[in-house]
Protein backbone atom coordinates (compact mmCIF):
# COMPACT_ATOMS: atom_id res chain seq x y z
CA UNK A 1 0.00 0.00 0.00
CA UNK A 2 1.62 3.45 -1.09
CA UNK A 3 1.98 5.99 1.76
CA UNK A 4 -0.89 8.86 2.62
CA UNK A 5 0.23 11.70 1.31
CA UNK A 6 -1.53 15.14 1.42
CA UNK A 7 -1.07 17.98 -0.49
CA UNK A 8 -1.39 20.67 -3.14
CA UNK A 9 -2.05 21.71 -6.59
CA UNK A 10 -3.24 24.93 -8.50
CA UNK A 11 -6.31 24.29 -9.95
CA UNK A 12 -7.67 27.69 -11.53
CA UNK A 13 -10.94 27.29 -13.11
CA UNK A 14 -10.93 27.26 -16.52
CA UNK A 15 -13.63 27.50 -19.36
CA UNK A 16 -14.57 25.58 -22.33
CA UNK A 17 -14.79 21.80 -23.11
CA UNK A 18 -12.56 19.17 -23.99
CA UNK A 19 -11.74 18.61 -27.54
CA UNK A 20 -13.99 15.27 -28.72
CA UNK A 21 -10.55 13.96 -30.20
CA UNK A 22 -8.66 14.05 -26.94
CA UNK A 23 -11.64 12.89 -24.97
CA UNK A 24 -11.68 9.98 -27.44
CA UNK A 25 -8.23 9.11 -26.58
CA UNK A 26 -8.03 10.18 -23.03
CA UNK A 27 -11.27 7.33 -22.54
CA UNK A 28 -9.02 4.93 -24.36
CA UNK A 29 -5.65 5.18 -22.77
CA UNK A 30 -7.69 6.30 -19.08
CA UNK A 31 -9.39 2.44 -19.81
CA UNK A 32 -5.88 0.71 -20.87
CA UNK A 33 -4.13 1.71 -17.89
CA UNK A 34 -7.07 0.84 -15.40
CA UNK A 35 -7.26 -2.68 -17.10
CA UNK A 36 -3.57 -3.26 -16.43
CA UNK A 37 -3.36 -1.87 -12.68
CA UNK A 38 -6.25 -4.61 -12.11
CA UNK A 39 -4.17 -7.30 -13.77
CA UNK A 40 -1.03 -6.75 -12.16
CA UNK A 41 -2.09 -5.13 -9.06
CA UNK A 42 -5.56 -5.75 -8.28
CA UNK A 43 -8.72 -3.61 -8.03
CA UNK A 44 -7.98 -2.17 -4.64
CA UNK A 45 -4.90 -0.89 -5.87
CA UNK A 46 -6.50 1.19 -8.33
CA UNK A 47 -8.67 2.92 -5.36
CA UNK A 48 -5.05 3.42 -3.95
CA UNK A 49 -3.89 4.79 -6.61
CA UNK A 50 -6.62 7.12 -7.68
CA UNK A 51 -7.29 8.61 -4.14
CA UNK A 52 -3.76 9.70 -4.06
CA UNK A 53 -3.75 13.57 -5.20
CA UNK A 54 -0.12 13.06 -6.82
CA UNK A 55 -1.05 10.17 -8.77
CA UNK A 56 -4.20 11.57 -9.59
CA UNK A 57 -2.55 14.75 -11.16
CA UNK A 58 -0.07 12.75 -12.88
CA UNK A 59 -2.01 10.68 -14.12
CA UNK A 60 -3.78 13.63 -15.77
CA UNK A 61 -1.09 15.25 -17.63
CA UNK A 62 -0.50 11.40 -18.65
CA UNK A 63 -3.52 11.52 -20.85
CA UNK A 64 -2.90 15.12 -22.44
CA UNK A 65 -5.38 17.13 -20.34
CA UNK A 66 -4.29 21.03 -19.14
CA UNK A 67 -1.99 20.03 -16.56
CA UNK A 68 -2.75 22.52 -13.88
CA UNK A 69 -6.63 23.55 -14.54
CA UNK A 70 -9.54 22.35 -12.48
CA UNK A 71 -10.96 20.78 -15.37
CA UNK A 72 -8.28 17.71 -15.51
CA UNK A 73 -10.79 16.97 -12.29
CA UNK A 74 -14.15 16.57 -14.42
CA UNK A 75 -12.21 15.39 -17.52
CA UNK A 76 -10.35 12.44 -16.09
CA UNK A 77 -13.03 11.29 -14.14
CA UNK A 78 -15.27 10.97 -16.79
CA UNK A 79 -12.45 9.43 -19.21
CA UNK A 80 -11.96 7.06 -17.04
CA UNK A 81 -15.95 6.41 -16.18
CA UNK A 82 -16.60 5.81 -19.87
CA UNK A 83 -13.42 4.18 -20.72
CA UNK A 84 -14.78 1.01 -18.99
CA UNK A 85 -18.50 1.65 -19.71
CA UNK A 86 -19.61 -2.39 -19.74
CA UNK A 87 -16.82 -3.70 -18.19
CA UNK A 88 -17.27 -3.02 -14.94
CA UNK A 89 -18.02 -6.41 -13.66
CA UNK A 90 -15.22 -8.00 -15.60
CA UNK A 91 -12.88 -5.67 -13.60
CA UNK A 92 -14.30 -5.39 -10.70
CA UNK A 93 -14.00 -1.50 -10.70
CA UNK A 94 -17.13 0.61 -11.08
CA UNK A 95 -17.50 4.67 -11.16
CA UNK A 96 -20.56 6.47 -10.32
CA UNK A 97 -21.55 10.63 -10.36
CA UNK A 98 -19.74 13.02 -12.20
CA UNK A 99 -20.31 16.47 -12.87
CA UNK A 100 -23.28 18.96 -12.20
CA UNK A 101 -26.49 16.95 -11.95
CA UNK A 102 -24.76 13.68 -12.96
CA UNK A 103 -23.09 14.17 -9.39
CA UNK A 104 -26.55 13.93 -8.04
CA UNK A 105 -27.47 10.45 -9.82
CA UNK A 106 -24.40 8.81 -8.32
CA UNK A 107 -26.46 7.32 -5.20
CA UNK A 108 -29.04 5.76 -8.31
CA UNK A 109 -26.13 4.71 -10.47
CA UNK A 110 -24.43 2.79 -6.94
CA UNK A 111 -27.94 1.05 -6.68
CA UNK A 112 -28.07 0.05 -10.40
CA UNK A 113 -24.84 -1.96 -9.41
CA UNK A 114 -25.91 -3.20 -6.72
CA UNK A 115 -29.15 -4.77 -8.16
CA UNK A 116 -26.94 -5.83 -10.94
CA UNK A 117 -24.16 -7.63 -9.44
CA UNK A 118 -26.16 -8.58 -5.94
CA UNK A 119 -23.90 -6.77 -3.48
CA UNK A 120 -25.20 -6.64 -0.12
CA UNK A 121 -22.80 -3.67 0.74
CA UNK A 122 -25.13 -1.04 -1.60
CA UNK A 123 -26.87 0.32 0.84
CA UNK A 124 -23.63 1.56 3.09
CA UNK A 125 -22.29 2.88 -0.20
CA UNK A 126 -24.95 4.86 -0.75
CA UNK A 127 -24.69 6.31 2.65
CA UNK A 128 -21.29 7.01 2.26
CA UNK A 129 -21.60 8.66 -0.64
CA UNK A 130 -23.99 10.83 0.39
CA UNK A 131 -21.86 11.45 3.78
CA UNK A 132 -18.21 12.65 1.77
CA UNK A 133 -20.46 14.93 0.03
CA UNK A 134 -22.24 16.35 2.76
CA UNK A 135 -19.04 16.52 5.26
CA UNK A 136 -16.76 18.76 2.66
CA UNK A 137 -20.04 20.80 2.04
CA UNK A 138 -21.37 21.44 5.37
CA UNK A 139 -18.99 19.85 8.17
CA UNK A 140 -15.97 21.56 6.56
CA UNK A 141 -16.99 25.08 5.41
CA UNK A 142 -13.83 26.94 3.32
CA UNK A 143 -15.82 28.75 0.72
CA UNK A 144 -15.79 25.96 -2.17
CA UNK A 145 -19.37 24.94 -3.06
CA UNK A 146 -18.98 21.36 -4.19
CA UNK A 147 -20.10 20.82 -8.04
CA UNK A 148 -18.29 17.31 -8.83
CA UNK A 149 -18.83 14.03 -6.82
CA UNK A 150 -17.32 10.51 -8.23
CA UNK A 151 -17.53 7.52 -6.35
CA UNK A 152 -15.20 4.78 -7.34
CA UNK A 153 -15.86 1.04 -5.86
CA UNK A 154 -14.51 -2.47 -5.80
CA UNK A 155 -16.40 -5.69 -5.80
CA UNK A 156 -15.35 -6.38 -2.31
CA UNK A 157 -16.82 -3.03 -1.31
CA UNK A 158 -13.88 -0.88 -0.63
CA UNK A 159 -14.14 2.85 -2.41
CA UNK A 160 -12.82 6.16 -2.84
CA UNK A 161 -13.86 9.63 -3.70
CA UNK A 162 -12.75 11.91 -5.75
CA UNK A 163 -14.96 15.17 -5.10
CA UNK A 164 -14.26 18.99 -6.22
CA UNK A 165 -15.47 22.33 -5.24
CA UNK A 166 -15.28 26.01 -6.89
CA UNK A 167 -14.84 29.38 -5.48
CA UNK A 168 -16.15 31.19 -8.11
CA UNK A 169 -14.93 34.78 -6.60
CA UNK A 170 -11.21 33.66 -6.50
CA UNK A 171 -11.87 31.73 -9.56
CA UNK A 172 -10.07 28.48 -8.50
CA UNK A 173 -11.26 24.62 -7.52
CA UNK A 174 -9.98 22.77 -4.78
CA UNK A 175 -10.20 18.66 -5.13
CA UNK A 176 -10.99 16.40 -1.85
CA UNK A 177 -9.29 12.54 -1.70
CA UNK A 178 -11.13 9.92 0.06
CA UNK A 179 -9.84 5.82 0.52
CA UNK A 180 -11.80 3.48 2.65
CA UNK A 181 -8.42 1.83 3.55
CA UNK A 182 -7.27 5.14 5.31
CA UNK A 183 -10.67 6.16 7.02
CA UNK A 184 -10.81 5.73 10.52
CA UNK A 185 -13.14 7.57 11.52
CA UNK A 186 -15.40 9.34 8.98
CA UNK A 187 -15.78 12.37 10.97
CA UNK A 188 -12.42 12.96 12.22
CA UNK A 189 -9.62 13.64 9.88
CA UNK A 190 -10.87 11.55 7.15
CA UNK A 191 -9.53 13.03 3.93
CA UNK A 192 -6.39 11.32 2.31
CA UNK A 193 -5.77 14.94 0.77
CA UNK A 194 -6.75 18.02 -0.44
CA UNK A 195 -6.02 19.91 -2.93
CA UNK A 196 -6.04 23.87 -3.66
CA UNK A 197 -3.63 26.53 -4.70
CA UNK A 198 -4.12 28.42 -1.55
CA UNK A 199 -4.67 28.05 2.33
CA UNK A 200 -7.89 30.12 3.65
CA UNK A 201 -7.90 31.43 6.46
CA UNK A 202 -11.89 31.39 7.24
CA UNK A 203 -12.47 27.95 7.30
CA UNK A 204 -14.57 26.23 9.83
CA UNK A 205 -13.06 22.93 10.37
CA UNK A 206 -15.58 20.24 12.21
CA UNK A 207 -13.63 17.12 11.24
CA UNK A 208 -10.26 18.21 12.10
CA UNK A 209 -9.04 16.00 15.40
CA UNK A 210 -8.52 19.87 17.32
CA UNK A 211 -12.36 19.57 16.64
CA UNK A 212 -13.32 16.48 18.89
CA UNK A 213 -14.65 17.83 22.14
CA UNK A 214 -16.50 20.85 19.94
CA UNK A 215 -18.40 17.53 18.05
CA UNK A 216 -19.37 15.94 21.63
CA UNK A 217 -20.56 19.93 22.94
CA UNK A 218 -23.04 19.59 19.77
CA UNK A 219 -24.28 16.14 20.30
CA UNK A 220 -24.68 17.07 23.86
CA UNK A 221 -26.41 20.24 23.42
CA UNK A 222 -29.10 18.18 21.26
CA UNK A 223 -29.62 16.33 24.35
CA UNK A 224 -32.00 19.03 25.89
CA UNK A 225 -35.35 20.02 24.59
CA UNK A 226 -35.91 22.01 21.64
CA UNK A 227 -37.31 25.39 23.75
CA UNK A 228 -34.17 24.93 26.01
CA UNK A 229 -31.76 24.89 23.20
CA UNK A 230 -33.30 28.02 21.44
CA UNK A 231 -33.02 29.72 24.72
CA UNK A 232 -29.18 28.99 25.01
CA UNK A 233 -28.59 30.29 21.26
CA UNK A 234 -30.90 33.07 22.08
CA UNK A 235 -28.69 33.96 25.06
CA UNK A 236 -25.50 33.55 22.72
CA UNK A 237 -26.42 36.42 20.78
CA UNK A 238 -26.27 38.84 23.02
CA UNK A 239 -22.55 37.16 24.23
CA UNK A 240 -19.40 39.27 22.63
CA UNK A 241 -17.80 37.19 20.08
CA UNK A 242 -14.32 36.52 20.09
CA UNK A 243 -12.19 38.56 17.66
CA UNK A 244 -10.67 36.23 15.75
CA UNK A 245 -14.10 34.06 14.89
CA UNK A 246 -14.75 32.70 11.77
CA UNK A 247 -18.78 32.51 12.39
CA UNK A 248 -20.73 35.79 12.56
CA UNK A 249 -24.15 36.87 13.64
CA UNK A 250 -25.57 36.89 10.37
CA UNK A 251 -24.88 33.20 10.16
CA UNK A 252 -27.11 32.84 13.13
CA UNK A 253 -30.58 33.10 12.08
CA UNK A 254 -32.74 30.96 14.20
CA UNK A 255 -36.02 31.64 12.77
CA UNK A 256 -34.40 29.50 9.50
CA UNK A 257 -33.02 26.67 11.48
CA UNK A 258 -35.09 26.20 13.83
CA UNK A 259 -37.55 23.25 13.00
CA UNK A 260 -34.19 21.46 12.18
CA UNK A 261 -33.22 22.00 15.67
CA UNK A 262 -36.37 21.05 17.06
CA UNK A 263 -36.18 17.92 15.31
CA UNK A 264 -32.81 16.71 16.44
CA UNK A 265 -33.69 17.41 19.58
CA UNK A 266 -36.55 14.99 19.18
CA UNK A 267 -34.22 12.79 17.16
CA UNK A 268 -31.20 12.98 19.44
CA UNK A 269 -28.51 11.19 17.22
CA UNK A 270 -26.36 9.08 19.27
CA UNK A 271 -22.96 10.83 17.95
CA UNK A 272 -21.79 13.65 15.70
CA UNK A 273 -22.02 11.37 12.45
CA UNK A 274 -25.57 10.62 13.21
CA UNK A 275 -26.44 14.36 13.96
CA UNK A 276 -24.43 15.45 10.32
CA UNK A 277 -26.65 12.94 8.75
CA UNK A 278 -29.83 13.99 10.04
CA UNK A 279 -31.77 15.39 7.06
CA UNK A 280 -32.11 18.75 7.05
CA UNK A 281 -29.02 19.51 8.66
CA UNK A 282 -26.60 22.16 6.95
CA UNK A 283 -23.90 24.44 7.04
CA UNK A 284 -25.72 27.09 9.10
CA UNK A 285 -27.21 24.60 12.01
CA UNK A 286 -23.76 23.50 12.09
CA UNK A 287 -22.32 26.82 12.53
CA UNK A 288 -25.11 27.91 15.07
CA UNK A 289 -24.19 24.45 17.03
CA UNK A 290 -20.69 25.16 16.81
CA UNK A 291 -20.53 28.57 18.41
CA UNK A 292 -23.06 27.51 20.88
CA UNK A 293 -20.78 24.57 21.83
CA UNK A 294 -18.56 26.99 22.18
CA UNK A 295 -19.73 30.08 24.09
CA UNK A 296 -21.93 27.61 26.16
CA UNK A 297 -20.04 24.28 26.71
CA UNK A 298 -15.92 26.19 26.19
CA UNK A 299 -15.61 23.61 23.71
CA UNK A 300 -14.21 25.48 20.68
CA UNK A 301 -14.43 23.63 16.98
CA UNK A 302 -10.80 24.03 14.43
CA UNK A 303 -10.56 27.08 11.90
CA UNK A 304 -7.73 25.43 10.56
CA UNK A 305 -7.96 24.90 6.69
CA UNK A 306 -6.99 20.98 6.24
CA UNK A 307 -5.15 21.80 2.96
CA UNK A 308 -1.30 20.68 3.56
CA UNK A 309 1.17 21.47 1.20
CA UNK A 310 3.37 18.16 1.16
CA UNK A 311 3.66 18.52 -3.51
CA UNK A 312 4.21 21.39 -5.67
CA UNK A 313 3.56 21.51 -9.95
CA UNK A 314 7.20 23.01 -10.14
CA UNK A 315 8.17 24.60 -7.41
CA UNK A 316 12.21 23.89 -8.43
CA UNK A 317 12.50 27.97 -6.99
CA UNK A 318 11.13 26.44 -3.79
CA UNK A 319 7.65 28.79 -4.53
CA UNK A 320 5.05 27.70 -2.78
CA UNK A 321 7.24 24.62 -1.56
CA UNK A 322 9.80 22.24 -3.40
CA UNK A 323 8.69 19.90 -5.43
CA UNK A 324 8.51 16.54 -3.53
CA UNK A 325 11.22 14.44 -5.93
CA UNK A 326 10.69 10.99 -4.34
CA UNK A 327 6.56 10.59 -3.99
CA UNK A 328 6.58 12.31 -7.81
CA UNK A 329 9.03 9.76 -9.56
CA UNK A 330 7.18 6.81 -7.54
CA UNK A 331 4.13 8.07 -10.09
CA UNK A 332 6.55 8.36 -13.07
CA UNK A 333 7.83 5.01 -11.99
CA UNK A 334 4.72 3.08 -11.61
CA UNK A 335 3.28 4.76 -14.82
CA UNK A 336 6.03 3.79 -16.55
CA UNK A 337 5.92 0.24 -15.90
CA UNK A 338 2.15 0.03 -16.91
CA UNK A 339 3.03 1.71 -20.42
CA UNK A 340 5.75 -0.86 -20.82
CA UNK A 341 2.46 -3.38 -20.68
CA UNK A 342 -0.44 -1.79 -21.56
CA UNK A 343 -1.82 -2.85 -25.26
CA UNK A 344 -1.76 0.36 -27.26
CA UNK A 345 0.05 1.62 -30.89
CA UNK A 346 3.67 2.10 -30.42
CA UNK A 347 2.88 5.38 -31.65
CA UNK A 348 0.43 6.21 -28.72
CA UNK A 349 3.36 4.56 -26.15
CA UNK A 350 6.29 6.77 -27.83
CA UNK A 351 4.15 10.11 -27.02
CA UNK A 352 3.18 9.54 -23.98
CA UNK A 353 6.78 8.30 -22.86
CA UNK A 354 7.70 11.81 -24.12
CA UNK A 355 5.02 13.49 -21.38
CA UNK A 356 6.82 11.32 -18.59
CA UNK A 357 10.09 12.35 -19.54
CA UNK A 358 9.27 15.84 -19.51
CA UNK A 359 7.75 15.32 -16.18
CA UNK A 360 10.83 14.02 -14.76
CA UNK A 361 13.33 16.25 -16.14
CA UNK A 362 13.49 18.38 -13.61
Amino acid sequence: MSAIRRGFVDSPLHGGKCPRWLFQRMQRLGGLIIEAIVEFFGAEEFLRRISDPLFFQSLGCLLGFDWHSSGVTTTLCGALKEGIRGREQELGIFICGGKGATSRKTPQEIQVYGECCSFSFTDQLVYLSKMTAKIDSAALQDGYQLYHHVFFFTSSGNWAVVQQGMNEALRLARRYHWLSETVEDLVCEPHRGICAQRRESRVLNLVARESENCRKGMVQLIEQNGEALIGEMQKVLHFALPSRHHIEERDFDLSRISRTLYNLCVEKPADFEGLLATPGVGPKTLRALALTSEVVLGAPPSFKDPVSFSFAHGGKDGIPYPVDRKTYQESITFLEELLRRVRTTPQEKNKMYKQLKLLSGW
